[in-house]
């Protein structure tokens, strides 16, 4: 028994021993994915261009020093035997964007996480919070709803959302650029919400500066002005 487990671990040492030759050093790396943060930065993280062995590639390591990109999002690793790798990277998505503390303005994701400067021309949502504490992104904890909304926009008039504002109760409102409102309170019932607003602009006549009251669904109510 005792000849047998010597064998085995002169034969696991060995096996080691051969995967940390050069052979099996990583020497092509692929990335996919990769298009608003600089490939040269990203590839520098992942460590991969220092030629690590395979048996040293940490994909738990890797993926947490490119998550820190303010566009990568997620990361899947494949190895190749004997020397490749390949890395998939999933990039945030922008849903709006929002003035920070210098006034420059910055794209942001569905998760309220700053994606970096956007041009003043984005045309994307603007979001904006209703506190005179915290008029600027980010928003300090609160706000993060006004994101989530905005990605949750649907193609019916989504283009026509010109800015989502949240106050310090959690309502929240889309200012259009007709220019209309719609309140639709707290960012539940979404979807019932959104079919709401999207028949009230089909087949009603607003007038500029009509608000439209869309907390409850079902019972639409338009204060400023009178639809037909």
């Amino acid at each position: 028994m005792t000849v047998t487990v010597l064998i085995l671990a002169t034969f696991a040492v060995a096996g080691e021993w051969v995967l940390r030759q050069s052979y099996f050093r990583v020497q092509h790396v692929t990335f996919i994915g990769v298009r608003h943060e600089p490939l040269a930065l990203v590839i520098a993280a992942s460590g991969l261009e220092a030629h690590p062995t395979m048996l040293d590639v940490n994909a738990s390591t890797i993926k947490a020093n490119l998550t820190q990109f303010a566009w990568i999002d997620s990361v899947r690793l494949t190895k190749h035997w004997p020397n490749t790798v390949v890395v998939t990277v999933h990039e945030s998505t922008a849903v709006a964007v929002a003035f920070n503390d210098k006034h420059v303005l910055q794209y942001v994701d569905r998760h309220g996480r700053d994606l970096g400067t956007a041009p003043l021309h984005a045309n994307l949502p603007t979001l904006d919070y209703l506190d005179a504490r915290s008029a600027l992104w980010p928003f300090a904890r609160a706000g993060r709803s006004a994101a989530f909304v905005a990605a949750q926009l649907p193609p019916a008039f989504s283009a026509q959302v010109s800015v989502v504002t949240e106050n310090d109760h959690g309502v929240v409102t889309l200012k259009m650029t007709t220019p209309l409102t719609f309140i639709l309170g707290p960012p539940t019932q979404l979807h019932a919400k959104f079919v709401a607003i999207a028949s009230v602009i089909a087949h009603s006549t607003l007038r500029p500066g009509d608000v439209v009251d869309a907390t409850v669904p079902g019972e639409l109510a338009v204060t400023g002005g009178a639809p037909s």
